[in-house]
């Protein structure tokens, strides 16, 4: 009942998302003026399906953590491991909780509204409902993350439960005996967030953990973190990414993937590795509406692997392409990623969508050709190009092609923000799958893509909210600027700091998830770029590319676990087959880091 209850009130808070910018352009173009309060009350949804979301994701046990627990051995290590870090994340998504209550407690004496006569603590009660809701069902089903989605639910014991749930009581402890942990050592507690990261806690518990109990330490009460998760998630353009999202489920549940291949097949199809170069484009233009999220390999995974193989090319370089297409596309407007780091860095959305265009194209073109040589080595078969099957082909996907065309027009023409383009994006999606083409069921088809998209977004935003309030206690440490100065008195050139910057983002990318790192790690270097004269859109496709190369890092890239998820192979396989497409994308990094014309070219070009 409950599940239903949770499904029911996400999936509605998404509806309405879209329901309202759309009806804020009707009325802006037809009475010259917007509806009162829709833009804070849109925001405010965001936070209602970002953590209501977050709470499915728990339940369903797809919340993300780091692939090293996958590599204990089963047994009683494994065990030991899964209970540890089930009671870390218990104990961490407690004391958020509390940090949570503590604020509604404080707004509810503020009395702000946030529109119609909606109080803004009436909005911010999804936080400790969601973290109590958290810290439950990760000690009901220790061991269950995104990256871990094939072991038995029942398998978990009694025991392992009653020995996780000891995590909600140290939180407890803790929040009532803050003393505890204020201005002791902190070496204890960064080895049991190290720890708790190695054995697969989510990636939220180890942010927000330490977050919370690093203020704690502080003597500041960990409803500052939760301050924090508030402020970014009711962010103005926040709301794009949950609804572009929504757009790429719509296209996924469809037979669009289906169009789409079609129309690549037939313009590509017959040049020396023409499937391969279909797969490239094809999974690109999926991932800029997914974000990287995975969806692009479980989704497509089933129909070109079959593809690849039936036409000839070897199964490990089907497998190492499928792997790497998964995250192509995040340097293409409108990709998830580039909203969100102009968010983070405050600079215009608009800038950093034309300035990944070109850096996107280059890493798409560098797979997909070498997609030709390994046609042209293995003598994989092509089709015979045929005029009327290539126009026909276009006439069938005319519309899923357009949607590139219509963010574009409506973000730059002035007729709709970011937010509201995404909302236009979605239902343009919905007519086009449900209506036009009619492979789309209103009815059993679009609960599900709205429920597993809420699910998805929460699993996301639920990172980002936590990893602001850790990014704010570095900010209040003034770790920027002390690392400004280190820079800056121990490198000297451009040059040598933008390797370094490469080097530094790769690490980052192989520990941290790529919306986390974001949020992060772009206020630490900004300033950087700043201070070395790198034009802020140019640091930010930087920062982009070298985190897609994250989702190829051998065993920790998501990618790798969940292409050995969905094509059933060893993880060392999928990492050894990926790496000649990281080393090839990896040449592409460095093209976009030293030829800042590729970014700032088509900039300047419209006078931004």
């Amino acid at each position: 009942m409950l599940a239903r209850v949770e499904d029911a009130i996400g999936s509605l808070a998404l509806l309405v998302m879209v329901v309202l910018p759309l009806a804020e352009i009707v009325s802006r173009r037809a009475f010259s003026r917007g509806i009162p309060g829709s833009g804070p009350i849109v925001q405010h949804l965001t936070l209602w399906v970002g953590f209501l979301g977050a709470a499915i994701a728990a339940r369903d046990g797809k919340l993300l953590a780091l692939a090293t627990g996958t590599f204990i051995p089963q047994g009683v290590w494994r065990r030991a491991a899964d209970i540890f870090a089930a009671a870390f994340g218990a104990c961490a998504a407690t004391i958020l909780a509390w940090g949570g209550w503590q604020m509604v407690m404080i707004e509810r004496e503020a009395g702000t509204n946030i529109g119609a006569d909606i109080q803004a603590w009436v909005a911010q009660l999804v936080l400790p409902i969601a973290f109590a809701l958290i810290a439950v069902r990760v000690v009901w089903r220790p061991g269950f993350n995104a990256l871990n989605p094939i072991r038995d639910p029942n398998a978990t014991r009694p025991i392992d439960r009653a020995l996780a749930s000891l995590g909600i009581l140290a939180g407890a402890v803790l929040v009532r005996t803050p003393s505890l942990v204020e201005g002791h050592a902190l070496l204890p507690v960064w080895i049991a967030i190290a720890v708790a990261a190695v054995a697969g806690t989510p990636l939220f518990a180890i942010l927000g953990g330490a977050a919370a109990l690093l203020f704690m330490h502080d003597g500041v009460t960990p409803a500052t973190v939760l301050i924090e998760t508030y402020s970014l998630s009711v962010s103005p353009t926040l709301p794009a990414i949950p609804l572009f999202t929504l757009a790429g489920f719509l296209l996924a549940e469809g037979r669009a993937s289906e169009r789409l291949l079609r129309v690549f097949r037939a313009w590509f199809g017959w040049i020396p590795g023409g499937t391969a170069v279909v797969c490239a484009v094809l999974c690109s233009f999926f991932t800029v509406f997914t974000g990287g999220s995975g969806v692009t390999i479980l989704a497509l995974g089933g129909v070109l692997f079959p593809a690849l193989l039936k036409d000839g090319y070897r199964e490990r370089f089907a497998l190492g392409l499928l792997t790497a297409s998964g995250s192509l596309g995040l340097l293409l407007p409108p990709a998830l990623p580039l909203i969100l780091y102009a968010v983070v860095a405050q600079i215009p959305i608009e800038d950093i969508f034309i300035g990944g265009i070109l850096p996107g194209i280059l890493l798409t073109s560098m797979v997909a050709a070498w997609g030709v040589r390994e046609g042209i080595v293995s003598g994989a078969g092509r089709s015979v190009f045929s005029a009327s099957e290539g126009f026909a082909s276009l006439w069938a996907g005319k519309w899923e092609l357009a949607i590139p065309v219509l963010v574009l027009v409506a973000m730059f023409s002035g007729l709709a923000t970011a937010v509201e383009a995404a909302a236009l994006t979605a239902l343009y999606a919905l007519i086009v799958q449900a209506f036009i083409h009619r492979d789309l069921s209103l009815r059993r088809d679009l609960p599900r893509a709205f429920t597993e998209c809420v699910t998805v977004i929460g699993g996301v935003l639920i990172i980002l909210g936590v990893a602001q309030g850790f990014t704010s206690y570095l900010v209040n440490a003034q770790v920027p600027a002390k690392l400004v100065e280190w820079v800056r008195g121990h490198i000297a050139s451009r040059l040598t700091f933008l390797l370094v910057l490469n080097l530094f983002l790769l690490a980052v990318g192989w520990l941290m998830e790529i919306f986390a790192a974001i949020v992060v790690v772009v206020p630490l270097i900004v300033p950087l770029g700043v201070a070395f004269g790198i034009h802020p859109v140019h640091l930010g496709i930087i920062f982009i590319a070298n985190l897609e190369l994250g989702f190829l890092t051998p065993l920790v890239g998501l990618n790798i676990f969940l292409a050995s998820y969905r094509f059933r192979r060893p993880v060392l396989e999928v990492c050894a087959a990926a790496l000649p497409m990281m080393a090839i994308l990896g040449i592409g990094v460095l093209v976009i880091t030293y030829v800042p014309w590729l970014t700032t070219g088509l900039l300047a070009l419209v006078g931004r």
